[in-house]
């Protein structure tokens, strides 16, 4: 059996690699959310986002950099490379599992600017 911070990690995969259908079948509640500005709050309207995301940016880069499991909640934070992001977005996914299923999920990505002050870097 997986644990949660697996379970997050593949959806995340599977998502970004175009594989939006199965990740929402494997790993949602059937009352799913999500927090993301841009889409309607509920699963379907967001599996079809990560979906087109995944067509219309079929070279895109997913990178996990750390993971952290506390209780039922994950965090993931990603570095996320595309066409349109070249030097990379920085992405931080907090999921909450309710019976090993996601049942709440927020996002969050910054843009690595070209000229960053901070000497430690995004990752």
């Amino acid at each position: 059996m997986k644990s949660l911070k697996e379970s997050a990690i593949h959806f995340l995969n599977l998502t970004a690699s175009g594989q939006s259908r199965e990740a929402f079948r494997l790993y949602t509640a059937e009352n799913f959310k999500h927090h993301n500005a841009y889409f309607k709050g509920d699963g379907e309207t967001l599996m079809l986002a990560m979906e087109d995301n995944a067509k219309q940016h079929p070279n895109k880069l997913f990178e996990v950099q750390r993971a952290l499991e506390d209780g039922n909640m994950v965090a993931v934070h990603s570095k996320v490379i595309m066409d349109m992001f070249p030097l990379g977005l920085a992405v931080m996914h907090i999921f909450r599992f309710n019976n090993g299923r996601i049942e709440e999920l927020w996002d969050f990505g910054q843009a690595v600017p070209e000229n960053m002050v901070n000497e430690n870097g995004m990752f």
